[in-house]
């Protein structure tokens, strides 16, 4: 019994102990029993080095590296082929969703020259800039999905790639944003959903 007061009393004593030490200041260097590699020197990015020939601390990528995802091997979705040809299909799921980010894209990045309905007469060729022709034209309505994503992947004439700006996720759901676009000009009561053609008063 007494052992046993005496080992409480102890866990007690050495509890109360570590307690009152808590947040406890003090302006002497802190003890680090095992600094292991805490406190080594390292190179900063875009420091210089002495340690390497060329005086860089940042090194280059090894010859032929690839990062994963790199090689981009799905030609549908890099590149908008299938078999060859000029993809007739997106490779991504059709929603919602993706209509509602190509929008959100395609003001950022398409709207300025073709403005906000596709016709073309977005606000700097109102300041000059040659006019690119209308979504809504046959020409372009008859273009597959995968000529229409290689447009907006490599440029043409004076419109410039915007591979590097736009990840091909992206520049796929302009693409259907477009199309949505271009459905909405020649759309019939009947392409509408009877629910949604109820919801707004509309009679087939």
């Amino acid at each position: 019994m007494r052992s046993t007061s005496h080992v409480l009393l102890g866990l007690v004593t050495l509890a109360i102990g570590a307690a009152s030490c808590r947040g406890q200041r003090s302006e002497e260097t802190p003890i680090h029993l095992n600094p292991n590699m805490d406190n080594q020197k390292y190179v900063e990015a875009q420091e210089p080095s002495p340690f390497f020939a060329d005086g860089r601390g940042m090194r280059p990528e090894v010859p032929g590296t690839i990062p994963v995802g790199g090689l981009r091997e799905d030609d549908h979705l890099y590149r908008g082929i299938v078999a060859g040809s000029p993809a007739w299909d997106l490779p991504v799921k059709l929603d919602e969703g993706l209509l509602r980010r190509g929008r959100e894209r395609y003001d950022i990045y398409c709207s300025p020259c073709h403005d906000g309905a596709g016709t073309g007469d977005g606000i700097v060729v109102k300041r000059g800039m040659l006019q690119p022709p209308s979504f809504h034209d046959e020409r372009i309505r008859a273009m597959r999905v995968g000529e229409i994503y290689g447009v907006v992947t490599n440029g043409v004439r004076n419109m410039p790639s915007y591979a590097a700006q736009i990840p091909a996720e992206d520049r796929w759901a302009i693409v259907a944003y477009v199309r949505a676009l271009q459905l909405s000009r020649k759309a019939k009561l009947s392409d509408v959903p009877e629910d949604v053609a109820a919801s707004k008063g509309w009679t087939r």
